[in-house]
């Protein structure tokens, strides 16, 4: 008997595992003396936020940027429970910005060295990705998401509402708790 394969996840890695927001913001205090808080740049968008940033991205292309990402609270535990269920892949639109490679790479073989090189996926647009679920937090890769698109949250998507969301993975564990149950009552 055959069995049934498991449900794909694709996960972003800056602003879902890897928190992203407080690097900016210090990256940007470093590199033009203007300070600024978490609370400040909530629904704005990368540009308005960091505005002397914006036309460069300066900040994004700086070595040690992606390396030294703090992780989002819960994500490590999370994604380990995740992969009892389904196939995880870790999806990163990291080559617009080539120097983040290595740094992924390198920053994922530290944080979740329990996830293969195989599940691991660098590309350039997401519209590629081809998964059952996508967890990220940018509308314009959940946008062409063919399976379920869930907004992680973010000071840049505060007025986007065109996907579920959740703020943190506490409420992502909850979603697919859900989602299995769904699932359970359906066969």
């Amino acid at each position: 008997m055959k069995t049934q394969a498991k449900k794909t996840i694709a996960i972003d890695m800056d602003g879902v595992i890897a928190d992203v927001e407080p690097q900016l913001i210090k990256y940007y205090e470093q590199q033009y003396g203007v300070t600024t808080t978490l609370e400040a740049i909530q629904g704005l968008s990368h540009a308005e936020a960091f505005p002397l940033d914006a036309i460069t991205k300066a900040s994004l292309n700086m070595p040690g940027f992606f390396r030294d990402l703090p992780l989002m609270p819960g994500a490590i535990e999370a994604v380990k429970k995740l992969m009892e269920d389904y196939e995880v892949y870790i999806v990163s639109a990291a080559t617009e910005f080539p120097l983040s490679l290595f740094e992924k790479l390198e920053w994922l073989k530290e944080h979740f060295p329990f996830i293969s090189w195989r599940n691991v996926v660098l590309c350039g647009d997401k519209s590629i990705i081809n998964t059952d679920y996508m967890i990220d937090d940018h509308c314009k890769n959940l946008d062409f998401c063919p399976g379920k698109a869930i907004m992680f949250n973010a000071h840049h998507n505060k007025h986007e509402h065109q996907h579920v969301r959740v703020h943190n993975w506490d409420e992502v564990l909850e979603l697919f708790e859900n989602e299995r149950s769904k699932s359970e009552l359906s066969i």
